[in-house]
């Protein structure tokens, strides 16, 4: 070994077991070795850095504070090789005629078949049998963004090999299994965070935020599920190098079988679908890949995918069920929709037991009704549908199912709004319409009042303190009743909602016009109209008057710009915007401050918790250095700030090569 190469295992070593003590000290308590033994290991390694500076890495604990394992996200990492995707097919002949196509080359090829991970692709890079480096997919052929710390907080990830080559690269699936999802989504709404949509999204957003303790307390898992590269060793075959992995420690993807023939190969994959509802996992479907590497080799890839794999996508599964009830629900804006409740069943690994029916047209497409059996599966892996309505078991009892006129919370008409399905309450003081409407002004995306809870809104509402929006700040005047009355706690927790009210009242206006309620103007919108507008006023006057002004912020178009003329037109909202204005709310938005110029022309979309930074907070970063920020993605976007929890927004940019950024990568790009 030559001295260089004797100094970088000795560097390897020394960072391992630091990492190693280092945990066991901020994070288990408790540690094998005493401090001053650990102050020995990190003053040998910053000496031997202090001699070759070139051998310093951003990981290296030298460039660490403390025990929180941060790293800067947004790091981009050229691949070493391609991270290429797989081609879908969807019909057992497509498998057979893959089979056969690589038969024709190679008669004797063997064929492995395996789960398919529902989760994010991830690149191990192992030097001299240490983990130096894991990289997510990215674009998948040029480079992919570091993730090294949170990777070592996952309990399946090998940080040292036994008996590994010089260089040893490994491609795997982060994914999260159901039961750590659930206890995640149920933190997230003790917290009163927004839960996750799926464990795929919890997975990715986990992996690429800034603490990676929270990677460690989310318990992602992971699969490795092929050999990139090695190099001082070789491997003939797949299967050869699982069991060369399997010996190691590494987590290979279970259950998978070697074929020989399109009858086993679809045999396989039949025998992976029906397992698939009990796994603890979400699988997408099962890959089939050609065994032996020196085929592969000699198949190659085209720019997107390998010829010596594919990817077998299942049809969503489905359970026959007995529909019991209709239940209809009447939302803020007086929608009236109706939901399936029907004898629960297990679907994909979880219980259902309710569906969605969108509106009248779509019961009487189906002719669904109640007493029916119904075939309930679940669209994307994820929400439940009705499919259809299995009409040999129908009981001559069914009769058609119709909505009726009627609002069912309060009495008053229900009609059909006109070019729409959408039956719709009239009645505008409705209970629900008002709960709802409450919940939505006093939530986090709109006012964000501290501590206005369901309950507090309902029992409110109910005992006739709150008949609208405004009326939330005239509660201080019923103090002592409310107190006395206990309808929402004691005392102190009267005080504590009566404060975060008032303090509510210097929220920019923005906030106000989300909290509005107005069709089409949601958060995005209604930040991008306040940048352009010095008021809520201003704004209700360009509304009724002038709808080019509207027209003119980004984002805005005709539906929008009707919607806001109708509603800063209607009495009912002047009457509601002067209690607003009585009560002392903010109308104005504060002065535009222009600081720098370095994202001028550039486009953002936020989506997703960010470490430090509010999202409106973070758009008045980006828009006093230039920038504009816009509410949805689309090939115009310039690029995505993503922070934690991100969801459709990131893999919509993803999938159209949209930068994605972190927090602290927009920072540097307004300082460079």
């Amino acid at each position: 070994m030559s001295d260089i190469q004797a100094v970088k295992a000795e560097l390897a070593e020394l960072r391992r077991q630091i990492r190693r003590y280092s945990k066991q000290y901020y994070d288990d308590n408790a540690s094998d070795i005493s401090d001053y033994e650990f102050d020995q290991l990190m003053l040998r390694l910053k000496a031997i850095e202090a001699e070759y500076p070139e051998l310093i890495t951003k990981n290296s604990p030298t460039q660490k504070v403390g025990g929180s394992a941060q790293r800067t996200a947004g790091v981009l990492v050229k691949h070493d090789v391609p991270m290429l995707s797989l081609q879908d097919v969807f019909s057992e002949a497509e498998i057979r005629d893959f089979v056969a196509g690589i038969c024709a080359h190679f008669p004797a090829a063997e064929f492995v078949v395996e789960e398919k991970i529902d989760g994010l692709s991830l690149a191990l890079r192992y030097e001299n049998g240490v983990l130096a480096r894991a990289v997510t997919r990215g674009d998948g052929i040029v480079q992919g963004e570091d993730v090294t710390e949170n990777a070592r907080m996952i309990a399946d990830v090998r940080e040292q090999l036994s008996d590994a080559p010089v260089y040893f690269e490994v491609r795997g699936e982060v994914y999260m299994e159901r039961a750590a999802f659930a206890a995640v989504n149920e933190r997230q709404e003790l917290l009163g965070l927004k839960p996750f949509a799926n464990p795929r999204n919890c997975a990715a957003g986990t992996l690429r935020q800034l603490d990676a303790r929270v990677t460690r307390e989310r318990r992602l898992s992971m699969f490795v599920f092929n050999l990139q590269r090695t190099e001082g060793r070789t491997f003939a075959s797949h299967t050869a190098s699982y069991d060369f992995m399997r010996a190691q420690g590494i987590k290979i993807i279970a259950g998978y079988r070697v074929c020989r023939t399109a009858d086993e190969v679809w045999a396989a994959i039949e025998e992976i679908g029906a397992r698939r509802g009990s796994l603890p996992y979400d699988i997408d479907g099962a890959v089939v890949k050609v065994n032996d590497f020196s085929q592969r080799a000699e198949l190659g890839a085209t720019a997107k995918a390998p010829r010596w794999a594919i990817a077998y996508k299942y049809p969503p599964e489905e359970k026959e069920t007995v529909l019991r009830e209709i239940e209809l629900s009447v939302g803020r804006t007086g929608r009236i929709t109706p939901t399936a409740v029907f004898d629960p069943v297990q679907l994909c690994g979880t219980r259902v037991e309710r569906a969605t029916l969108h509106n009248q047209d779509y019961i009487a497409g189906l002719d669904v009704r109640i007493g029916d059996t119904i075939l309930v599966y679940k669209s994307g892996e994820i929400i439940p549908r009705v499919k259809g309505v299995v009409l040999e078991k129908r009981p001559a009892s069914t009769v058609p199912y119709v909505i009726g006129d009627t609002c069912p919370v309060c009495g008053a008409p229900a009609v059909r709004e006109a070019d729409t399905a959408d039956m719709k309450c009239q009645n505008p003081v409705c209970p629900a319409q008002v709960e709802n409407h409450i919940l939505h002004f006093v939530s986090r995306t709109a006012m964000d009042i501290k501590g206005f809870g369901t309950a507090a809104v309902i029992a409110l509402t109910h005992a006739g303190y709150l008949h609208d929006i405004a009326d939330i700040y005239t509660l201080y005047e019923h103090r002592d009743e409310l107190i006395a009355s206990g309808i929402i706690g004691r005392e102190k927790t009267v005080d504590k909602l009566l404060d975060a009210i008032a303090h509510s009242k210097e929220n920019p206006p923005d906030r106000l016009l989300t909290g509005l309620g107005i069709a089409g103007i949601g958060r995005a919108a209604a930040i991008s109209l306040m940048q352009e507008f010095p008021s809520v006023d201003a704004l209700a006057e360009a509304a009724r008057g002038d709808a080019e002004k509207i027209l003119a912020v980004p984002d805005m178009g005709e539906v929008s710009a009707r919607s806001l003329a109708e509603f800063f037109g209607s009495e009912a909202s002047r009457g509601l915007l002067e209690k607003f204005r009585a009560a002392g709310v903010n109308f104005v938005s504060a002065p535009r401050e222009r600081t720098g110029t370095a994202l001028e022309g550039k486009s953002f979309v936020i989506t997703g918790t960010l470490p430090t930074l509010s999202r409106e907070e973070c758009a008045a970063l980006i828009t006093a250095h230039g920038g504009t920020v816009k509410g949805s993605v689309s090939k115009k976007t310039d690029y995505l700030v993503a922070g934690e929890a991100a969801g459709s927004k990131l893999a919509k940019a993803e999938s159209l090569d949209i930068p994605v950024l972190d927090e602290a990568a927009l920072r540097r790009m307004i300082e460079e």
